[in-house]
């Protein structure tokens, strides 16, 4: 299956789970409130690199771009329209990671809405949000999908990593802002050019890349056992108090 396929296909399954969702008010709801809580997770997790000069501002993009809550809605109808075009306009590396996103993005979001519908089936307490999230979490399972999840999510970071150490794409991809949003494609342009310049910057300190997407691996499997195979009291208690942290 060729790129543009590929990316169609993708923001095809994303849509689809949003329009099911807006005919389900109450799946919409919960499928925000999981969201919600996994940003203020990813913040209170990484406290110590948002605040990091060296890893903030990718710390910070990981956040926007992979953790966030954000609606992604008009990204992925400019997405999936200008799948087609991207072959010709963009270098391979940038195509297949382009292509990768899409790929972490849908299975993102076929895991929210699993989650979201196993919120519904708890009982609401809203003081106690990190107990009712870990039980959902045990209810929707897919240990195999949670990591390869990861290991998407970590493959971003190398290949952003990797994309700033091709001569000229750097200018390349400044030369095709103008093009590059005349053609619908401002909001890939942007992507690529925030983790462009996130990663270049963090890669020209020495081992700085190694070092960051090691800890979010470190930091992401502990979470996942936790989750998995802590005593659920534990578990709650260790969640709140990362969300807790958050700012």
């Amino acid at each position: 299956m060729d790129a543009a396929q590929t990316i169609r296909d993708c923001i095809a399954d994303v849509t689809a789970l949003r329009l099911h969702r807006t005919g389900d008010p109450a799946l919409g709801a919960a499928v925000g409130s999981v969201k919600s809580l996994q940003a203020r997770r990813f913040r209170g997790t990484y406290a110590d690199l948002m605040g990091s000069p060296a890893f903030g501002p990718a710390a910070q993009f990981f956040l926007e771009e992979l953790y966030s809550d954000t609606d992604y809605t008009d990204r992925d109808l400019q997405f999936g329209r200008i799948a087609g075009t991207l072959q010709p306009m963009f270098p391979q590396p940038v195509v297949t990671t382009a292509v990768a996103l899409a790929v972490l993005h849908a299975q993102t979001e076929e895991l929210d809405q699993d989650m979201g519908r196993a919120w519904l089936l708890l009982e609401a307490d809203a003081a106690n949000a990190a107990a009712r999230y870990t039980a959902a979490w045990r209810t929707v399972g897919q240990r195999h999908a949670r990591a390869q999840q990861l290991q998407r999510v970590l493959a971003m970071g190398t290949d952003l990593a990797r994309l700033t150490r091709t001569p000229g794409l750097r200018m390349m991809l400044r030369m095709m802002r103008g093009p590059a949003n005349a053609a619908g494609m401002g909001a890939l342009q942007r992507f690529l050019e925030a983790g462009f310049d996130t990663f270049g910057q963090l890669a020209r300190q020495r081992g700085g890349v190694e070092q960051f997407l090691a800890t979010i691996e470190q930091r992401e499997r502990a979470l996942m056992d936790l989750l998995f195979d802590a005593d659920p009291v534990t578990c709650g208690t260790q969640l709140a108090s990362t969300l807790g942290q958050a700012r």
